[in-house]
């Protein structure tokens, strides 16, 4: 992709609007995508057209400069069309976010030299300019805990020689760039330093087809063979050992991106059982699916759990962009998480029983849509470690130093 700056483009962003403009194209190709377990070309090609892929680069590098609350907005429109889509698209914007989003002021405050933000630089204009960024942080055994990783990292003739295999790399067969999770070679105990590193796609990473899952089958999050030499300034941050820390002080990136995808496929799930309900008639009866007041109960229920669910990401999204890393910001991002795994789940479920049997045959979008919704409280962090954050907050504990197992 072409490095140069792009012209900023000096006009305000809306997430929502741009989402919409390609959220029918990519709805066409869902089902596809879930049969094939790959994320298609073309709906990339979409996201970057839209400019999508520089929502949140800075205008002076050429992206629209957008906040949290304006992903959050993007996500839950694009997660109707397709939750697999939206959620690769999170993955991007989730390391283009932590880069844009982290002061020049905090990141010298942690030790940032000055060629970080060169590097910086140069690595958001690309995106802007349609570089497509894919995650590669976890792995078999270890899922994405920094702290247990096995893929290794040492310097070698001015830079660093990176080795091992990631998996669950949503989009990995279309990555430009990959953000590498690594710990230290020169230390197995906990607590070793963790690093990130962005390494282009090319010579020393291979990509292996290995993604057969239940859900979220579209993202095509293969596994990712590393055995590659990159230069100095790939390190993220300039700094070794920074990882951890950002994931604890700055969450959002890491946990409530998620939430408003999987608010998203919620809300998804509710307008095609709706769609369904009101067509589903018979001899037998004749107002349909729709007259019948279990039924309508369900949908009452399911109506304002996701009404609910959006007030939480809402509330969260607003409360990064104003003051991000807070003990109170910090408490609503892992509660948007955790309520919108659980929500997304029990909605889904909820409308497949209201609509029967016929919504669980293979192909149907119910179908996809119920097992996409499943994995929301399965991806990092669990509802499980959500709660328990939550429950030692509330307890007045401190989340990360109280913990019994370290979060990450």
């Amino acid at each position: 992709m072409n490095a140069t700056i792009p012209a900023p483009r000096g006009h305000e962003v809306d997430g929502a609007r741009l989402a919409r403009g390609v959220v029918d194209s990519i709805a066409a190709r869902a089902g596809a995508a879930d049969r094939d377990g790959e994320l298609p070309a073309a709906d990339l090609d979409d996201l970057r057209d839209a400019g999508l892929l520089g929502l949140l680069v800075p205008a002076r590098l050429g992206g629209y400069g957008a906040g949290f609350a304006d992903w959050a907005d993007a996500a839950r429109v694009l997660a109707a069309g397709s939750g697999a889509t939206a959620l690769v698209l999170n993955m991007h914007t989730s390391v283009v976010g932590a880069l844009a989003g982290t002061p020049d002021g905090l990141a010298r405050a942690m030790g940032a030299p000055e060629s970080f933000f060169a590097a910086r630089d140069r690595m958001l204009a690309r995106a802007a300019a349609g570089e497509f960024i894919a995650v590669a942080m976890s792995e078999r055994g270890a899922g994405s805990r920094l702290s247990e990783l096995r893929t290794r990292y040492r310097r070698e003739d001015g830079g660093y020689r990176i080795t091992g295999v990631k998996s669950f790399c949503s989009g990995a067969s279309h990555a430009d760039v990959y953000f590498v999770a690594a710990r230290a070679a020169d230390g197995s105990e906990p607590g070793a330093k963790v690093s990130h590193f962005l390494v282009p796609r090319g010579t020393g990473v291979s990509v292996e087809p290995a993604w057969d899952t239940l859900g979220m089958r579209g993202t095509g999050s293969h596994d990712v063979r590393l055995d590659v030499w990159v230069p100095a300034d790939a390190l993220v941050g300039g700094l070794e050992g920074l990882s951890l820390l950002v994931a604890q002080v700055m969450p959002q990136w890491l946990v409530a991106s998620y939430a408003a995808v999987y608010a998203g496929v919620g809300r998804a799930a509710f307008d095609a059982g709706v769609e369904y309900a009101r067509a589903r008639r018979t001899v037998e009866m004749p107002g349909g699916l729709a007259g019948l007041p279990a039924v309508r109960a369900r949908f009452g229920h399911a109506d304002a759990a996701l009404a609910a669910l959006d007030a939480v990401v809402d509330e969260c999204a607003h409360r990064v962009d104003a003051d991000p890393g807070s003990a109170s910001t910090n408490r609503w991002v892992w509660r948007a998480k955790l309520l919108a795994g659980r929500t997304a789940q029990d909605v889904a479920a909820s409308i497949v029983e209201a609509c029967g049997t016929a919504a669980t045959r293979r192909g149907h979008p119910l179908e996809r849509l119920y097992r996409d919704a499943r994995c929301g409280s399965l991806q990092p962090a669990t509802t499980d470690v959500c709660a328990d954050w939550l429950g030692l907050a509330a307890l007045g504990g401190d989340p990360e130093a109280d913990a019994d197992v370290t979060r990450w």
